[in-house]
């Protein structure tokens, strides 16, 4: 990171160095070994929500990709390469340390998703779980996924709900009334006691960015917490009730024309 390096670019590393050693580390190798694609906080299983086209053979990249579990899942699925870029050494010293356990081959980059070091048109499909889909500007971030992807490619990444994000305080859980207004969302610096930066914009925001870097929207695909979930250990501010009456997840699928 040098000085020219955004400010929640260094803030976000910082959060995740700390997540990593506090618990990410710890639920990694389970979350590389998990037998089914799930989704988000609910662990909504791609069977039931059909987000992901057929990876078999494709070329992948994942954008903020953490400790890679995404990744490790779509290689399993038979992605021919899989590549994972993230800004903190910490998450991928644990993504590394997994990719050499189990073999899979995937490729591992230091850097930012707003800026990915590899040439225009190299990926058959980019994907984002939580990834550069929150923690990247979505004005630096989409362009750079569209850059990267072939004639026909898809983009694939799951973010906040815009509800839950209109809902939800600075500080405490979601609430049933509105605590910020809609108009000009984009950055969100959330306090201590864990403060980090992340960015919504609105879906019709993110509609036009979508078309305006020539990916056609193909689905839109809101997730609830199913029915017996249970508040998240880690993600309790938005509690399971809450999220089994509006959608607190959604995730979004668009393709490259040519």
């Amino acid at each position: 990171m040098d000085a020219k390096t955004p400010d929640y670019v260094k803030l976000n590393r910082d959060v995740w160095t700390k997540s990593n050693a506090r618990y990410t580390d710890g639920h990694a190798e389970e979350a590389w070994a998990q037998p089914e694609v799930a989704w988000g906080v609910w662990q909504n299983r791609e069977s039931d929500v059909k987000a992901l086209p057929d990876v078999r053979g494709k070329d992948v990249i994942e954008l903020g990709c953490g400790t890679a579990y995404v990744g490790a899942w779509l290689k399993r699925l038979g992605a021919r390469r899989v590549v994972g870029i993230d800004i903190t050494p910490a998450q991928l010293v644990t993504a590394q340390r997994l990719n050499r356990k189990t073999g899979l081959g995937l490729e591992l980059i230091e850097g930012n998703a707003e800026n990915v070091p590899l040439c225009d048109a190299s990926f058959d499909i980019a994907i984002s779980e939580y990834g550069a889909s929150i923690w990247c500007d979505p004005y630096k971030w989409i362009p750079e996924a569209a850059r990267l992807l072939r004639s026909g490619g898809e983009l694939i990444f799951l973010r906040n709900a815009t509800l839950s994000v209109l809902c939800t305080p600075d500080v405490g859980k979601v609430r049933e009334t509105l605590q910020r207004p809609q108009r000009g969302m984009k950055r969100f610096d959330w306090p201590d006691p864990d403060p980090g930066v992340d960015f919504h914009i609105s879906a019709g925001e993110l509609i036009r960015l979508l078309r305006a870097n020539a990916l056609e929207i193909l689905d839109l695909l809101e997730l609830y917490a199913p029915d017996g979930a249970k508040d998240h250990a880690e993600y309790s501010y938005v509690p399971a009730d809450w999220a089994r009456r509006w959608p607190s997840e959604e995730i979004w699928r668009a393709r490259k024309r040519g």
